[in-house]
Protein backbone atom coordinates (compact mmCIF):
# COMPACT_ATOMS: atom_id res chain seq x y z
CA UNK A 1 0.00 0.00 0.00
CA UNK A 2 1.38 3.42 -0.97
CA UNK A 3 0.60 6.17 1.53
CA UNK A 4 0.13 9.86 0.80
CA UNK A 5 3.11 11.07 2.89
CA UNK A 6 5.74 12.72 0.72
CA UNK A 7 8.77 10.79 2.10
CA UNK A 8 6.98 7.50 1.33
CA UNK A 9 6.30 8.65 -2.22
CA UNK A 10 9.91 9.62 -2.70
CA UNK A 11 10.98 6.27 -1.30
CA UNK A 12 8.68 4.48 -3.75
CA UNK A 13 10.08 6.54 -6.63
CA UNK A 14 13.64 5.70 -5.56
CA UNK A 15 12.77 1.99 -5.47
CA UNK A 16 11.30 2.28 -8.97
CA UNK A 17 14.52 3.84 -10.25
CA UNK A 18 16.47 0.93 -8.75
CA UNK A 19 14.21 -1.51 -10.58
CA UNK A 20 14.66 0.45 -13.82
CA UNK A 21 18.44 0.19 -13.56
CA UNK A 22 18.15 -3.57 -13.06
CA UNK A 23 16.05 -3.79 -16.22
CA UNK A 24 18.62 -1.81 -18.20
CA UNK A 25 21.88 -3.17 -16.87
CA UNK A 26 21.10 -6.77 -15.92
CA UNK A 27 18.40 -7.66 -18.43
CA UNK A 28 19.60 -5.38 -21.24
CA UNK A 29 16.06 -4.35 -22.11
CA UNK A 30 15.83 -2.08 -25.14
CA UNK A 31 13.56 0.85 -25.84
CA UNK A 32 10.40 -0.33 -27.59
CA UNK A 33 10.87 -3.95 -26.48
CA UNK A 34 7.76 -5.81 -25.28
CA UNK A 35 8.05 -7.36 -21.82
CA UNK A 36 5.46 -9.70 -20.31
CA UNK A 37 4.50 -8.93 -16.70
CA UNK A 38 2.59 -11.60 -14.75
CA UNK A 39 1.56 -10.89 -11.19
CA UNK A 40 -1.19 -9.89 -8.82
CA UNK A 41 -1.77 -6.51 -7.19
CA UNK A 42 1.26 -5.51 -5.14
CA UNK A 43 3.67 -2.59 -4.69
CA UNK A 44 6.27 -4.64 -6.58
CA UNK A 45 3.92 -5.01 -9.55
CA UNK A 46 3.45 -1.22 -9.65
CA UNK A 47 7.22 -0.65 -9.40
CA UNK A 48 7.84 -2.95 -12.37
CA UNK A 49 5.05 -1.30 -14.38
CA UNK A 50 6.45 2.20 -13.80
CA UNK A 51 10.06 1.08 -14.26
CA UNK A 52 9.32 -0.67 -17.55
CA UNK A 53 7.47 2.40 -18.75
CA UNK A 54 10.34 4.66 -17.66
CA UNK A 55 12.94 2.72 -19.67
CA UNK A 56 10.77 2.85 -22.79
CA UNK A 57 9.48 -0.73 -22.87
CA UNK A 58 5.99 -1.85 -23.90
CA UNK A 59 4.28 -3.80 -21.12
CA UNK A 60 2.21 -6.89 -21.83
CA UNK A 61 0.00 -7.28 -18.74
CA UNK A 62 -0.71 -10.99 -18.22
CA UNK A 63 -3.74 -12.16 -16.24
CA UNK A 64 -2.14 -13.76 -13.19
CA UNK A 65 -4.99 -16.30 -12.97
CA UNK A 66 -4.16 -17.84 -16.35
CA UNK A 67 -2.74 -21.35 -16.58
CA UNK A 68 -1.96 -23.88 -19.29
CA UNK A 69 -2.56 -23.11 -22.95
CA UNK A 70 -4.16 -19.72 -22.24
CA UNK A 71 -1.12 -18.52 -20.32
CA UNK A 72 1.29 -19.93 -22.90
CA UNK A 73 -0.67 -18.23 -25.69
CA UNK A 74 -0.50 -14.78 -24.07
CA UNK A 75 3.20 -15.01 -23.30
CA UNK A 76 4.12 -16.16 -26.80
CA UNK A 77 1.77 -13.71 -28.52
CA UNK A 78 3.73 -10.65 -27.48
CA UNK A 79 7.10 -12.02 -28.74
CA UNK A 80 8.79 -11.07 -25.51
CA UNK A 81 12.32 -12.10 -24.53
CA UNK A 82 11.39 -11.87 -20.86
CA UNK A 83 8.55 -12.92 -18.60
CA UNK A 84 8.72 -11.05 -15.28
CA UNK A 85 6.58 -13.05 -12.90
CA UNK A 86 5.62 -12.72 -9.26
CA UNK A 87 7.01 -15.66 -7.30
CA UNK A 88 3.44 -16.31 -6.14
CA UNK A 89 2.36 -17.37 -9.66
CA UNK A 90 5.18 -19.87 -10.13
CA UNK A 91 2.75 -22.82 -9.73
CA UNK A 92 0.92 -21.51 -12.83
CA UNK A 93 4.12 -21.23 -14.84
CA UNK A 94 5.96 -24.42 -13.88
CA UNK A 95 3.70 -26.72 -15.97
CA UNK A 96 4.50 -24.70 -19.13
CA UNK A 97 8.15 -24.02 -18.28
CA UNK A 98 9.55 -26.43 -20.87
CA UNK A 99 7.38 -24.94 -23.62
CA UNK A 100 8.59 -21.47 -22.70
CA UNK A 101 12.23 -22.59 -22.63
CA UNK A 102 12.04 -23.89 -26.19
CA UNK A 103 10.70 -20.48 -27.21
CA UNK A 104 13.80 -18.76 -25.77
CA UNK A 105 11.69 -16.84 -23.26
CA UNK A 106 13.61 -16.03 -20.08
CA UNK A 107 11.65 -16.16 -16.83
CA UNK A 108 12.63 -13.84 -14.00
CA UNK A 109 10.72 -14.16 -10.73
CA UNK A 110 10.35 -11.12 -8.52
CA UNK A 111 9.45 -10.79 -4.85
CA UNK A 112 9.73 -8.11 -2.14
CA UNK A 113 12.95 -9.66 -0.87
CA UNK A 114 14.54 -9.68 -4.34
CA UNK A 115 13.60 -6.12 -5.23
CA UNK A 116 14.86 -4.91 -1.85
CA UNK A 117 18.39 -6.05 -2.83
CA UNK A 118 18.52 -3.63 -5.80
CA UNK A 119 20.65 -0.58 -5.00
CA UNK A 120 21.55 1.34 -8.18
CA UNK A 121 19.91 4.80 -8.09
CA UNK A 122 21.53 6.16 -11.26
CA UNK A 123 19.08 8.56 -12.96
CA UNK A 124 17.29 7.01 -15.91
CA UNK A 125 18.71 8.39 -19.20
CA UNK A 126 16.34 10.77 -20.97
CA UNK A 127 17.14 8.96 -24.22
CA UNK A 128 15.07 6.06 -22.95
CA UNK A 129 11.83 7.93 -23.59
CA UNK A 130 12.79 11.07 -25.52
CA UNK A 131 11.58 9.86 -28.92
CA UNK A 132 8.34 8.10 -27.98
CA UNK A 133 5.61 9.21 -30.38
CA UNK A 134 1.86 9.53 -29.61
CA UNK A 135 1.02 6.49 -31.73
CA UNK A 136 3.76 4.30 -30.23
CA UNK A 137 2.36 1.27 -28.31
CA UNK A 138 2.49 1.59 -24.50
CA UNK A 139 0.68 -1.48 -23.25
CA UNK A 140 -1.00 -4.73 -24.23
CA UNK A 141 -4.05 -5.52 -22.11
CA UNK A 142 -5.84 -8.79 -22.77
CA UNK A 143 -9.49 -9.67 -23.23
CA UNK A 144 -11.03 -12.13 -20.78
CA UNK A 145 -10.84 -15.02 -23.25
CA UNK A 146 -14.44 -16.18 -22.75
CA UNK A 147 -14.76 -17.01 -26.47
CA UNK A 148 -11.31 -18.50 -27.08
CA UNK A 149 -7.77 -17.48 -26.25
CA UNK A 150 -7.38 -13.96 -24.82
CA UNK A 151 -6.59 -11.27 -27.40
CA UNK A 152 -4.08 -8.49 -26.73
CA UNK A 153 -5.51 -4.98 -27.12
CA UNK A 154 -2.90 -2.39 -28.05
CA UNK A 155 -3.01 0.93 -26.19
CA UNK A 156 -1.00 3.71 -27.87
CA UNK A 157 0.86 6.32 -25.83
CA UNK A 158 -1.59 9.09 -26.71
CA UNK A 159 -4.58 7.12 -25.43
CA UNK A 160 -2.76 6.07 -22.25
CA UNK A 161 -2.07 9.72 -21.45
CA UNK A 162 -5.43 11.04 -22.60
CA UNK A 163 -7.52 8.57 -20.59
CA UNK A 164 -5.55 9.20 -17.40
CA UNK A 165 -5.71 12.97 -17.74
CA UNK A 166 -9.38 13.03 -18.77
CA UNK A 167 -10.56 10.79 -15.92
CA UNK A 168 -8.49 12.70 -13.36
CA UNK A 169 -10.09 15.97 -14.47
CA UNK A 170 -13.60 14.49 -14.70
CA UNK A 171 -13.40 13.07 -11.15
CA UNK A 172 -11.68 16.27 -9.93
CA UNK A 173 -8.96 14.24 -8.27
CA UNK A 174 -6.52 16.13 -6.05
CA UNK A 175 -3.33 15.10 -4.26
CA UNK A 176 -5.36 14.69 -1.06
CA UNK A 177 -7.59 12.00 -2.59
CA UNK A 178 -7.10 8.33 -1.79
CA UNK A 179 -8.43 6.04 -4.53
CA UNK A 180 -9.14 2.44 -3.47
CA UNK A 181 -9.26 -0.43 -5.91
CA UNK A 182 -9.10 -4.18 -5.51
CA UNK A 183 -9.59 -4.75 -9.23
CA UNK A 184 -6.60 -6.44 -10.92
CA UNK A 185 -4.00 -4.12 -12.39
CA UNK A 186 -3.60 -6.39 -15.41
CA UNK A 187 -7.04 -5.17 -16.58
CA UNK A 188 -7.99 -1.79 -18.03
CA UNK A 189 -10.46 -0.99 -15.24
CA UNK A 190 -7.86 -0.66 -12.47
CA UNK A 191 -4.99 0.28 -14.79
CA UNK A 192 -6.64 2.99 -16.91
CA UNK A 193 -9.56 4.16 -14.78
CA UNK A 194 -7.97 4.21 -11.33
CA UNK A 195 -4.18 3.98 -11.14
CA UNK A 196 -3.34 6.10 -14.20
CA UNK A 197 -5.73 8.97 -13.29
CA UNK A 198 -4.39 8.94 -9.73
CA UNK A 199 -0.85 9.30 -11.08
CA UNK A 200 -1.89 12.25 -13.24
CA UNK A 201 -3.52 13.99 -10.27
CA UNK A 202 -0.83 13.14 -7.73
CA UNK A 203 -3.44 11.24 -5.72
CA UNK A 204 -2.83 8.10 -3.68
CA UNK A 205 -3.69 4.63 -4.94
CA UNK A 206 -4.86 2.34 -2.16
CA UNK A 207 -4.32 -1.12 -3.58
CA UNK A 208 -6.22 -4.16 -2.38
CA UNK A 209 -4.62 -7.49 -3.28
CA UNK A 210 -7.94 -8.81 -4.60
CA UNK A 211 -11.60 -8.56 -3.76
CA UNK A 212 -12.69 -10.04 -0.44
CA UNK A 213 -15.97 -9.60 1.44
CA UNK A 214 -14.13 -9.66 4.74
CA UNK A 215 -11.33 -7.25 3.82
CA UNK A 216 -13.11 -4.72 1.59
CA UNK A 217 -14.58 -2.30 4.14
CA UNK A 218 -11.75 -2.64 6.70
CA UNK A 219 -9.25 -1.74 3.94
CA UNK A 220 -11.39 1.15 2.69
CA UNK A 221 -11.96 2.54 6.18
CA UNK A 222 -8.41 1.94 7.43
CA UNK A 223 -6.84 3.70 4.46
CA UNK A 224 -9.23 6.69 4.68
CA UNK A 225 -10.05 6.21 1.00
CA UNK A 226 -12.16 9.01 -0.52
CA UNK A 227 -13.09 7.10 -3.68
CA UNK A 228 -13.67 3.41 -4.35
CA UNK A 229 -13.70 1.63 -7.68
CA UNK A 230 -16.25 -1.04 -8.55
CA UNK A 231 -16.86 -3.25 -11.55
CA UNK A 232 -19.32 -5.96 -12.50
CA UNK A 233 -20.87 -7.76 -9.56
CA UNK A 234 -18.67 -6.39 -6.76
CA UNK A 235 -21.44 -4.16 -5.41
CA UNK A 236 -23.98 -6.98 -5.44
CA UNK A 237 -21.46 -9.14 -3.55
CA UNK A 238 -21.11 -6.45 -0.89
CA UNK A 239 -24.84 -5.86 -0.66
CA UNK A 240 -25.55 -9.57 -0.23
CA UNK A 241 -22.77 -9.98 2.30
CA UNK A 242 -23.11 -9.89 6.09
CA UNK A 243 -22.95 -6.61 7.97
CA UNK A 244 -19.39 -5.35 8.49
CA UNK A 245 -18.34 -3.12 11.38
CA UNK A 246 -16.54 -0.77 8.97
CA UNK A 247 -19.16 -0.52 6.23
CA UNK A 248 -20.28 2.98 7.27
CA UNK A 249 -17.25 4.21 9.21
CA UNK A 250 -15.34 5.35 6.15
CA UNK A 251 -14.47 8.54 4.26
CA UNK A 252 -15.78 7.54 0.84
CA UNK A 253 -17.47 10.35 -1.08
CA UNK A 254 -17.84 8.56 -4.41
CA UNK A 255 -18.04 5.09 -5.94
CA UNK A 256 -16.71 5.02 -9.52
CA UNK A 257 -17.10 2.16 -11.96
CA UNK A 258 -19.37 0.35 -14.36
CA UNK A 259 -21.87 -2.49 -14.42
CA UNK A 260 -23.91 -1.69 -11.31
CA UNK A 261 -27.38 -3.11 -11.80
CA UNK A 262 -30.43 -0.90 -11.23
CA UNK A 263 -31.73 -3.10 -8.41
CA UNK A 264 -28.44 -2.66 -6.54
CA UNK A 265 -27.85 1.09 -7.01
CA UNK A 266 -30.01 2.72 -4.33
CA UNK A 267 -29.76 -0.12 -1.75
CA UNK A 268 -25.95 0.06 -2.13
CA UNK A 269 -25.88 3.82 -1.66
CA UNK A 270 -28.19 3.77 1.32
CA UNK A 271 -26.69 0.82 3.18
CA UNK A 272 -23.07 1.93 2.87
CA UNK A 273 -23.62 5.70 3.12
CA UNK A 274 -21.96 6.64 -0.17
CA UNK A 275 -23.26 10.00 -1.46
CA UNK A 276 -22.45 9.57 -5.15
CA UNK A 277 -22.36 6.58 -7.47
CA UNK A 278 -20.60 7.60 -10.69
CA UNK A 279 -21.35 5.01 -13.37
CA UNK A 280 -19.27 5.16 -16.54
CA UNK A 281 -19.47 3.68 -19.99
CA UNK A 282 -15.89 2.83 -20.94
CA UNK A 283 -15.67 4.21 -24.45
CA UNK A 284 -13.27 7.13 -24.44
CA UNK A 285 -13.89 7.89 -28.12
CA UNK A 286 -17.50 8.90 -27.45
CA UNK A 287 -20.87 7.27 -27.80
CA UNK A 288 -20.74 6.99 -31.58
CA UNK A 289 -23.84 5.81 -33.45
CA UNK A 290 -26.43 3.24 -32.43
CA UNK A 291 -27.67 1.01 -35.24
CA UNK A 292 -30.30 -1.71 -35.38
CA UNK A 293 -29.07 -5.30 -35.22
CA UNK A 294 -30.21 -8.78 -36.15
CA UNK A 295 -29.29 -10.51 -32.91
CA UNK A 296 -29.42 -13.97 -34.51
CA UNK A 297 -26.85 -13.25 -37.22
CA UNK A 298 -25.20 -10.38 -35.27
CA UNK A 299 -25.24 -8.34 -38.51
CA UNK A 300 -26.42 -4.76 -38.73
CA UNK A 301 -29.76 -4.18 -40.40
CA UNK A 302 -29.54 -2.27 -43.69
CA UNK A 303 -32.12 -0.25 -45.57
CA UNK A 304 -33.07 -0.50 -49.24
CA UNK A 305 -29.92 1.37 -50.25
CA UNK A 306 -27.71 -0.94 -48.24
CA UNK A 307 -26.90 1.45 -45.39
CA UNK A 308 -27.34 1.01 -41.63
CA UNK A 309 -30.58 1.92 -39.87
CA UNK A 310 -30.18 4.28 -36.92
CA UNK A 311 -32.12 3.35 -33.77
CA UNK A 312 -35.08 5.44 -32.68
CA UNK A 313 -36.03 6.42 -29.13
CA UNK A 314 -35.77 3.47 -26.72
CA UNK A 315 -34.77 1.09 -29.53
CA UNK A 316 -31.73 -1.00 -28.57
CA UNK A 317 -28.85 -1.13 -31.01
CA UNK A 318 -25.13 -1.72 -31.22
CA UNK A 319 -22.79 1.20 -30.60
CA UNK A 320 -20.42 1.89 -33.50
CA UNK A 321 -17.41 4.24 -33.44
CA UNK A 322 -16.23 6.02 -36.57
CA UNK A 323 -12.72 5.25 -37.81
CA UNK A 324 -10.62 7.23 -40.25
CA UNK A 325 -9.65 4.76 -43.00
CA UNK A 326 -6.46 6.78 -43.64
CA UNK A 327 -5.33 6.95 -40.02
CA UNK A 328 -2.14 5.02 -39.15
CA UNK A 329 -3.52 3.34 -36.04
CA UNK A 330 -6.96 1.93 -35.22
CA UNK A 331 -8.32 -0.11 -32.30
CA UNK A 332 -7.26 -3.68 -32.82
CA UNK A 333 -5.68 -6.86 -31.50
CA UNK A 334 -1.95 -7.44 -31.40
CA UNK A 335 -0.68 -10.02 -33.91
CA UNK A 336 -4.27 -10.99 -34.77
CA UNK A 337 -5.39 -9.26 -37.95
CA UNK A 338 -8.26 -11.69 -38.46
CA UNK A 339 -9.82 -10.88 -35.07
CA UNK A 340 -9.22 -7.17 -35.63
CA UNK A 341 -11.01 -7.29 -38.97
CA UNK A 342 -14.09 -8.85 -37.38
CA UNK A 343 -14.52 -5.70 -35.26
CA UNK A 344 -14.50 -3.38 -38.30
CA UNK A 345 -17.42 -2.66 -40.60
CA UNK A 346 -17.50 -0.66 -43.79
CA UNK A 347 -20.06 1.18 -45.93
CA UNK A 348 -22.22 1.84 -42.89
CA UNK A 349 -23.71 5.25 -43.71
CA UNK A 350 -21.89 5.98 -46.95
CA UNK A 351 -19.62 4.19 -49.37
CA UNK A 352 -16.06 3.90 -48.12
CA UNK A 353 -16.65 4.75 -44.46
CA UNK A 354 -15.32 2.50 -41.69
CA UNK A 355 -16.59 1.94 -38.17
CA UNK A 356 -15.54 -0.06 -35.11
CA UNK A 357 -18.09 -2.47 -33.63
CA UNK A 358 -18.20 -2.09 -29.86
CA UNK A 359 -20.28 -5.21 -29.23
CA UNK A 360 -22.36 -3.21 -26.73
CA UNK A 361 -26.12 -2.92 -27.11
CA UNK A 362 -27.46 0.40 -25.81
CA UNK A 363 -30.67 2.41 -25.95
CA UNK A 364 -31.36 6.13 -25.63
CA UNK A 365 -34.55 7.51 -24.09
CA UNK A 366 -36.48 10.62 -25.08
CA UNK A 367 -34.45 12.79 -22.69
CA UNK A 368 -31.15 11.74 -24.22
CA UNK A 369 -30.13 9.42 -21.38
CA UNK A 370 -28.27 6.31 -22.53
CA UNK A 371 -28.72 2.86 -20.97
CA UNK A 372 -26.62 -0.26 -21.34
CA UNK A 373 -28.81 -3.14 -22.57
CA UNK A 374 -26.53 -6.12 -23.13
CA UNK A 375 -23.46 -7.45 -24.85
CA UNK A 376 -24.12 -8.49 -28.43
CA UNK A 377 -24.10 -12.28 -28.29
CA UNK A 378 -25.77 -12.31 -24.89
CA UNK A 379 -28.98 -10.88 -26.31
CA UNK A 380 -31.01 -13.63 -27.99
CA UNK A 381 -34.35 -14.09 -29.75
CA UNK A 382 -37.31 -16.13 -28.53
CA UNK A 383 -40.79 -16.17 -30.10
CA UNK A 384 -39.58 -13.53 -32.60
CA UNK A 385 -38.68 -11.11 -29.79
CA UNK A 386 -35.27 -9.91 -28.62
CA UNK A 387 -34.43 -10.82 -25.02
CA UNK A 388 -31.81 -8.87 -23.04
CA UNK A 389 -30.07 -11.15 -20.55
CA UNK A 390 -29.05 -8.12 -18.53
CA UNK A 391 -32.62 -6.91 -18.08
CA UNK A 392 -33.94 -10.40 -17.24
CA UNK A 393 -31.13 -10.92 -14.70
CA UNK A 394 -32.01 -7.59 -13.08
CA UNK A 395 -35.64 -8.65 -12.76
CA UNK A 396 -34.86 -12.08 -11.33
CA UNK A 397 -32.36 -10.57 -8.90
CA UNK A 398 -35.07 -8.40 -7.36
CA UNK A 399 -36.80 -11.43 -5.83
CA UNK A 400 -35.91 -11.68 -2.11
CA UNK A 401 -34.95 -15.36 -2.37
CA UNK A 402 -32.41 -14.74 -5.18
CA UNK A 403 -28.93 -13.54 -4.24
CA UNK A 404 -27.45 -13.58 -7.76
CA UNK A 405 -28.67 -14.44 -11.23
CA UNK A 406 -27.01 -15.20 -14.54
CA UNK A 407 -29.33 -15.31 -17.55
CA UNK A 408 -28.57 -16.84 -20.96
CA UNK A 409 -30.39 -18.43 -23.89
CA UNK A 410 -30.27 -22.16 -24.66
CA UNK A 411 -31.05 -23.99 -27.89
CA UNK A 412 -34.07 -26.29 -27.82
CA UNK A 413 -34.55 -28.97 -30.53
CA UNK A 414 -37.37 -28.03 -32.90
CA UNK A 415 -37.59 -24.40 -31.77
CA UNK A 416 -36.25 -21.25 -33.40
CA UNK A 417 -34.22 -18.93 -31.22
CA UNK A 418 -33.21 -19.67 -27.64
CA UNK A 419 -35.16 -20.17 -24.44
CA UNK A 420 -34.40 -17.97 -21.44
CA UNK A 421 -32.60 -19.81 -18.66
CA UNK A 422 -31.56 -18.36 -15.29
CA UNK A 423 -28.75 -19.75 -13.20
CA UNK A 424 -29.45 -18.46 -9.69
CA UNK A 425 -27.81 -18.49 -6.29
CA UNK A 426 -30.29 -18.64 -3.43
CA UNK A 427 -30.17 -15.96 -0.75
CA UNK A 428 -28.84 -16.67 2.73
CA UNK A 429 -31.25 -18.85 4.70
CA UNK A 430 -32.97 -20.16 1.56
CA UNK A 431 -32.56 -23.82 0.59
CA UNK A 432 -34.34 -26.16 -1.77
CA UNK A 433 -36.64 -27.16 1.09
CA UNK A 434 -38.02 -23.62 1.59
CA UNK A 435 -37.49 -22.28 -1.94
CA UNK A 436 -40.67 -20.46 -3.03
CA UNK A 437 -40.88 -21.69 -6.59
CA UNK A 438 -44.42 -20.34 -6.99
CA UNK A 439 -43.46 -16.92 -5.68
CA UNK A 440 -40.53 -16.70 -8.08
CA UNK A 441 -42.72 -17.67 -11.04
CA UNK A 442 -45.28 -15.03 -10.08
CA UNK A 443 -42.50 -12.46 -9.69
CA UNK A 444 -41.06 -13.27 -13.13
CA UNK A 445 -44.50 -13.01 -14.77
CA UNK A 446 -45.15 -9.67 -13.06
CA UNK A 447 -41.77 -8.20 -13.98
CA UNK A 448 -41.19 -9.52 -17.51
CA UNK A 449 -42.99 -9.94 -20.82
CA UNK A 450 -44.00 -13.54 -21.54
CA UNK A 451 -41.24 -14.19 -24.09
CA UNK A 452 -38.52 -13.11 -21.61
CA UNK A 453 -39.61 -15.20 -18.61
CA UNK A 454 -36.96 -17.82 -17.82
CA UNK A 455 -38.45 -21.19 -18.73
CA UNK A 456 -35.62 -23.01 -16.96
CA UNK A 457 -33.87 -22.47 -13.64
CA UNK A 458 -30.46 -23.79 -12.69
CA UNK A 459 -29.99 -23.43 -8.94
CA UNK A 460 -26.27 -23.39 -8.22
CA UNK A 461 -24.09 -22.89 -5.12
CA UNK A 462 -22.13 -20.08 -6.82
CA UNK A 463 -21.85 -18.30 -10.15
CA UNK A 464 -18.64 -18.43 -12.16
CA UNK A 465 -16.71 -15.18 -12.63
CA UNK A 466 -13.61 -14.03 -14.47
CA UNK A 467 -10.79 -12.34 -12.58
CA UNK A 468 -12.49 -9.00 -13.29
CA UNK A 469 -15.85 -10.17 -11.90
CA UNK A 470 -17.55 -10.70 -15.25
CA UNK A 471 -20.09 -13.50 -15.20
CA UNK A 472 -19.11 -16.57 -17.22
CA UNK A 473 -21.81 -18.00 -19.51
CA UNK A 474 -19.94 -20.16 -22.01
CA UNK A 475 -20.14 -23.50 -20.18
CA UNK A 476 -23.76 -22.94 -19.21
CA UNK A 477 -24.76 -22.23 -22.82
CA UNK A 478 -22.93 -25.34 -24.04
CA UNK A 479 -24.53 -27.64 -21.47
CA UNK A 480 -27.98 -26.16 -22.04
CA UNK A 481 -30.85 -28.02 -20.35
CA UNK A 482 -30.01 -31.59 -21.31
CA UNK A 483 -29.74 -33.26 -17.86
CA UNK A 484 -27.06 -35.62 -19.18
CA UNK A 485 -24.81 -32.68 -20.00
CA UNK A 486 -25.30 -30.59 -16.87
CA UNK A 487 -22.26 -30.74 -14.60
CA UNK A 488 -21.68 -29.92 -10.95
CA UNK A 489 -24.10 -29.97 -8.03
CA UNK A 490 -26.72 -27.82 -9.71
CA UNK A 491 -30.47 -28.49 -9.52
CA UNK A 492 -32.72 -27.92 -12.54
CA UNK A 493 -36.28 -26.58 -12.49
CA UNK A 494 -38.60 -25.53 -15.27
CA UNK A 495 -41.88 -23.73 -15.87
CA UNK A 496 -44.21 -26.00 -17.87
CA UNK A 497 -47.09 -24.44 -19.79
CA UNK A 498 -50.03 -23.83 -17.45
CA UNK A 499 -47.94 -24.33 -14.29
CA UNK A 500 -48.13 -21.80 -11.48
CA UNK A 501 -44.68 -22.60 -10.21
CA UNK A 502 -41.25 -23.82 -11.19
CA UNK A 503 -41.02 -27.60 -10.70
CA UNK A 504 -38.05 -30.03 -10.69
CA UNK A 505 -36.82 -30.81 -14.18
CA UNK A 506 -35.91 -34.41 -15.00
CA UNK A 507 -34.69 -36.48 -17.95
CA UNK A 508 -38.26 -37.43 -18.89
CA UNK A 509 -39.14 -33.73 -19.16
CA UNK A 510 -36.28 -33.24 -21.60
CA UNK A 511 -37.51 -36.18 -23.67
CA UNK A 512 -41.05 -34.75 -23.67
CA UNK A 513 -39.74 -31.41 -24.91
CA UNK A 514 -37.73 -33.04 -27.69
CA UNK A 515 -40.74 -35.06 -28.87
CA UNK A 516 -43.06 -32.03 -28.56
CA UNK A 517 -45.26 -33.79 -25.98
CA UNK A 518 -44.46 -30.82 -23.79
CA UNK A 519 -44.71 -27.38 -25.40
CA UNK A 520 -42.70 -24.33 -24.45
Amino acid sequence: MVTSKLPARLLFLQCTVKVANWLIKDLDLQRGEIVALDGGNSPEHVMLWLALDAVGCVISFINNNLTGDGLLHCIKLCNSRYLLADADVRPNIDPIHSALSTSTINIKYYSPSFLSTLADTTPIPASRHAHITPDAPRTLIYTSGTTGHPKGVVTPTAKELLVGRTVARYLRLTPTDRFYTCMPLYHAAAHSLCATPAIHAGATVVLGRKFSHARFWPEVAGSRATLIQYVGELCRYLLNGPENAFERSHCVKMAWGNGMRPDVWEPFRERFGIPIVNELYAATDGLGAMVKMDVDTEDIMRDGEGFAVVCGTDEPGQVLHRLDPDAPLHPGYYNNDAATETRRIRDVFQKGDMWFKSGDMMRQDGSGRVYFVDRLGDTFRWKSENVSTNEVADAMGRHPQVAESNVYGVSIPGYDGRAATASIVLADGVSLSNFDSKGLAEHARAMLPGYAIPLFLRITPALEYTGTLKIQKGRLKREGVDPDLVTGDDHLYWLPQGSECYVPYEQEDWESIKTKKARL
